[in-house]
């Protein structure tokens, strides 16, 4: 029963902060490092169920968006199709080019940025650096500009910000909004972006993990965990991304760095108290 629990929590955990930019991995690395809330004893089919749930949340939000850009994308490969000044399809490629270095990075080298920065000092400075940066972004940028109209080597950038995420603490949407914000996207315009090009990454990931899963099958308590898993994160990913696009409409990212400014402080000090178990 505890497990089950804790399976909810993980879930709720993966699909808050999937989306609203304070960092994933940074969260469930601390709450691993300071709760026991380890997510690697609940195995590979706890994993996937994360995932998928978070990518459900955010296809069932987009799927009308989903279905212009695929619709666009096909009947560009006609002949005579091509035509970029066509809004949906223009984005549909700008995703494609986004998702090109997110996707080389993490296949080639995600294992070592699970290994090499696990580390809950490296969530406290990328808590507060990211944090800085919302600050910064939204004094720079110009908040004036449509996803639609950005360059494919704008967008290329976006994900390579999106691959810095697999750092914890991070954040792949804080980091790619940020980034969007720089670039002069409306706030609302780099979210949408953020939350449109995380369906590939996400997808690509899941059924990577999803065939391993299918080959080994699962037990009746890791089927237990999937469910649980599953419809966690997949119910509050949905509130999250509804309640952030809402919200920054009217909103600054300030909020959010103040919040990762809170954490990093409260993590710091536990750490230097010597709070917490280890790895």
């Amino acid at each position: 029963m505890l497990e089950f629990l804790q399976a909810i929590l993980l879930g709720v955990v993966q699909g808050l902060t999937e989306f609203l930019p304070v960092s994933s991995s940074g969260h469930l690395l601390l709450g691993q490092y300071f709760l026991g809330l380890d997510q690697d004893r609940f195995g590979l089919p706890f994993d996937v169920a994360l995932h998928l749930g978070t990518l459900v949340a955010v296809v069932i939000y987009f799927w009308r968006d989903l279905l212009r850009m695929a619709g666009a994308f096909v009947r560009s490969l006609s002949p005579g199709g091509r035509d970029l000044a066509d809004p949906d399809q223009r984005l549909a490629y700008l995703i494609l080019a986004s998702t090109i270095p997110a996707a080389l990075i993490g296949f080639f080298l995600e294992g070592f940025f699970e290994e090499a920065v696990r580390s809950p000092w490296v969530v406290v400075f990328n808590l507060v650096l990211v944090g800085v940066l919302f600050i910064v972004g939204e004094a720079v940028g110009s908040k004036t500009r449509r996803a639609d109209k950005l360059r494919f080597v704008e967008a290329v950038g976006i994900g390579l910000a999106q691959a810095a995420a697999l750092v914890p603490g991070v954040s792949r949407s804080g980091a790619t909004i940020t980034l969007g914000l720089f670039l002069g996207l409306r706030r609302e315009e780099a979210a949408r972006f953020s939350f449109l090009m995380s369906v590939p990454i996400i997808a690509g990931a899941g059924s990577l993990q999803l065939a391993e899963v299918a080959a080994e099958g699962m037990n009746r308590s890791q089927a237990a965990m999937f469910v649980a898993g599953f419809v966690s994160s997949a119910v509050v990913g949905y509130l999250a991304i509804r309640f952030f696009l809402r919200f920054v409409v009217h909103h600054s990212l300030r909020a959010f760095s103040y919040y990762r400014f809170g954490l990093a402080a409260v993590v710091a000090v536990l750490l230097l108290l010597g709070v917490g178990g280890g790895f």
